[in-house]
């Protein structure tokens, strides 16, 4: 194990703006909390969070490789659209602590998968607000719908408009 330094260095930061990957026109992963990595004289390579990305599509090989400044690398093959890409992506699982931000993470080959930054005011116009989500809503409105069999799983919402009488041509 080497430890970065003057003579290599490497810098974690957390991405400032959200990142994709995408393949084939298919967006594979989408995050808001990448990680950039800066390695010496290297290019930056993002790594996104394994929830963020798709890993349906994709299938650990057996390649592994060892950097001797964050650790072992396990590999993955992308399969998607009719396209297989071999060892496409790569992640550290236990890397060297001076880089235990990146554990587990995701980052792709810039190569064959294009990674850009999104500009998250063209693409969500209510990005400056905050994200929490009223789950107590969501739940009621859940509650109140098909349980799948054929019944909603409470009793419906009482009408909030009146029928039309005879006069307005209703019933």
């Amino acid at each position: 194990m080497m430890t970065p330094g003057p003579d290599h260095p490497i810098t974690l930061t957390e991405a400032p703006a959200r990142w994709r990957a995408r393949y084939r026109g298919h967006v594979i992963a989408d995050s808001d909390h990448a990680i950039l990595l800066s390695e010496a004289g290297y290019p930056q390579v993002v790594y996104f969070p394994r929830a963020d990305v798709e890993m349906a599509y994709f299938g650990r090989t057996s390649r592994t490789t060892t950097c001797p400044y964050k650790g072992d690398a396990s590999y993955w093959t992308l399969d998607l659209d009719g396209g297989i890409e071999e060892n496409v992506a790569w992640s550290y699982e236990t890397p060297h602590d001076t880089v235990a931000d990146i554990a587990g993470r995701i980052a792709f080959y810039a190569d064959r998968v294009e990674v850009y930054a999104v500009d998250d005011a063209a693409v969500n116009l209510r990005h400056h607000e905050d994200r929490a989500v009223d789950r107590r809503a969501i739940d009621e409105v859940i509650q109140h719908t098909d349980s799948g069999a054929g019944v909603a799983q409470r009793d419906h919402w009482p009408p909030n408009v009146e029928t039309p009488g005879p006069e307005a041509g209703g019933r």
